[in-house]
């Protein structure tokens, strides 16, 4: 009797301060920090105990392997609760509720920007900290835009459409990684290397190029409902997206010209 009374006033604490309406923004943004946290230091157990080349890296290089692992699990996280609430879910849909759908929000749909809002916080601070080891100059403001739209999406619950929208550009990131830990483990020659470029190429392009061009096109179609947003939520729905895509363009440049040199160099090679 006294373990399930303990229980059920643990429930009772849970639904009424973390999980009531009010506290998910608060609450949510902790879990991702603490989250976070805990992959960092899992990945660097994990690691020391099942990569023999671990042991050869450099220590600011032991911190972007777990640094890297963080972002992909944050990214694998909110590529798919995006991609849900976009093109599955029903809180968007011009059919299926009444009201703006640049008002609309739930429970989840903030505890999921909470959760981001976590993860670019800790990566923002990490990325300061060890500057600019980690990323340069444009990752700092791609952090601090990140932050901005998020937060105020999250908070307001104004325009968290389209913040997932941009959300599912993070769609990238695990190749990108996955790129960074073949190169530090020496396989920069190997097929899975050739894949690794390839996929980036063809997410880069859907999920950072074509996607940001349907969100600028959604947003037209409803710009009778962007009106009604706050004034600084106008700014971040056009700048933030605006700014993003600019960087997009200029990294997906630098992704063709990768790919064209592993392929010229293959071609050497098979030559020969």
């Amino acid at each position: 009797m006294e373990i399930k009374s303990y229980h059920n006033q643990a429930e009772l604490l849970l639904k009424e301060y973390f999980l009531a309406d009010s506290s998910i923004p608060y609450t949510s943004v902790i879990f991702g920090i603490c989250a976070c946290k805990m992959v960092y230091d899992f990945t660097q157990l994990f690691s020391s105990v099942y990569f023999n080349c671990y042991f050869n890296l450099s220590k600011i290089q032991r911190t972007e392997w777990s640094n890297r692992s963080i972002s992909t699990i944050h990214a694998i996280f909110v590529a798919v609760m995006s991609l849900y609430f976009v093109f599955w879910s029903n809180l968007y849909s011009d059919h299926q509720y009444t009201g703006l759908v640049t008002f609309r929000s739930s429970g989840l749909s903030t505890f999921t920007l909470g959760v981001s809002v976590g993860y670019f916080l800790a990566d923002l601070a990490m990325i300061i900290w060890f500057y600019p080891s980690l990323g340069g100059m444009e990752y700092v403001l791609h952090h601090l835009l990140s932050v901005a739209g998020v937060a105020y999406s999250m908070l307001t619950g104004e325009g968290q459409l389209y913040t997932f929208m941009v959300l599912i550009s993070e769609t990238t990131t695990p190749g990108v990684n996955l790129r960074w830990y073949l190169d530090t483990a020496g396989m920069k020659r190997s097929r899975a290397y050739l894949i690794n470029g390839v996929v980036i190429f063809v997410t880069w392009l859907v999920a950072r190029i074509l996607l940001f061009m349907y969100l600028f096109y959604h947003a037209y179609l409803h710009y009778d409902q962007v009106k009604q947003v706050h004034s600084f939520g106008q700014l971040l729905i056009v700048v933030v997206p605006l700014v993003l895509s600019v960087m997009n363009l200029m990294w997906f440049g630098k992704i063709i010209k990768g790919l064209r040199k592993t392929l010229a160099k293959r071609q050497r090679v098979h030559g020969n």
